[in-house]
């Protein structure tokens, strides 16, 4: 394992599509030309986060995968010479869709997908009205610039999902994200959520001897019903490396792009002094699949 650059694209979206995916080009191509040859898009980059309300033409947004984005997106990979991580709303079949992560190889093919796990259903966020639970499990993308173990958003809280990415031979996990705070909650009360959030995938980074590539969005979404005071997205992007150690972070209001250089041969290095794969006590974690342990 050597060194690759990995592009981040961290941006506000509208409700104009067309203008979001132009943008999204325009920070492909600067880390591109930055030399990077992985760029990681935010979770449902085309659009705004439509799942603030339960609304049925919101299934318009939807698209099969492959599709006009995987099309568009594909060209430009394959012009470019670089792989991208796309999230897309995923039209499956009528009435069946899913929060998709496709992952397009340098020639414009789609090296793989994964579906998103763990759907949340919270106040802002339901997600559960719009997407089936993924079905194709906790599989790496294998790609010319890596082995990608790809999640998305409310996957990135689990340890079980960025174990299993490890234990399957990723050798980086990366995070399509969509998450932020409401108004009404205090600063202080979002501050500790943010780092919260960041703290426990730098965790991830740290227990599976992986670098980890978290790209969220930012800026302000209203809630279309007008029932709540919107979304304001944390932005916060970030690498970290395998000893969760911040390499690059982007800035609250910040949009745009950074590239950074993970070197891929830290993880051997990192695990040989933690061997926490090799501790495992693999005989004695049967009860991690019960949903609860009472023991009363």
């Amino acid at each position: 394992m050597g060194k690759i650059n990995v592009g981040m694209v961290q941006q506000s979206c509208t409700g104009d599509t067309r203008a979001n995916i132009l943008k999204l080009e325009k920070n492909i191509r600067a880390c591109a030309a930055a030399g990077a040859g992985i760029v990681v898009l935010q979770e449902l980059h085309n659009s705004l986060y439509f799942c603030q309300t339960e609304d049925v033409s919101c299934y318009d947004l939807a698209e099969p995968v492959p599709g006009p984005s995987t099309e568009f997106f594909g060209a430009m990979a394959a012009e470019l010479g670089i792989v991208i991580v796309l999230s897309l709303f995923e039209k499956r079949a009528s009435g069946l869709y899913h929060n998709t992560a496709v992952v397009l190889e340098k020639d414009g093919s789609i090296a793989g997908k994964y579906r998103k796990m763990h759907i949340p259903d919270d106040p802002g966020y339901y997600e559960k009205f719009y997407f089936a639970p993924g079905d194709l499990g906790f599989v790496p993308v294998k790609t010319s610039a890596g082995v990608l173990g790809v999640l998305v958003c409310w996957d990135q809280w689990y340890p079980e999902a960025a174990r299993l990415m490890a234990l399957r031979g990723a050798e980086m996990l990366i995070y399509p994200t969509a998450i932020g705070g409401v108004g009404t909650d205090p600063k202080q009360e979002q501050d500790m959520q943010r780092n919260a959030w960041q703290l426990v995938q730098r965790g991830h980074a740290v227990a599976n001897g992986l670098p980890v590539i978290t790209v969220n969005r930012t800026g302000h979404e209203d809630d279309p019903s007008g029932n709540a005071a919107g979304i304001d997205f944390w932005g916060h992007s970030f690498a970290a490396g395998p000893q969760g150690e911040l390499l690059a972070e982007f800035g609250e209001h910040e949009e745009g792009f950074k590239v950074v250089e993970l070197d891929l041969g830290r993880t051997e290095y990192v695990r040989r002094g933690w061997p926490f794969l090799r501790d495992r006590r693999t005989d004695a974690y049967e009860d991690i699949t019960r949903r609860f342990i009472d023991n009363s």
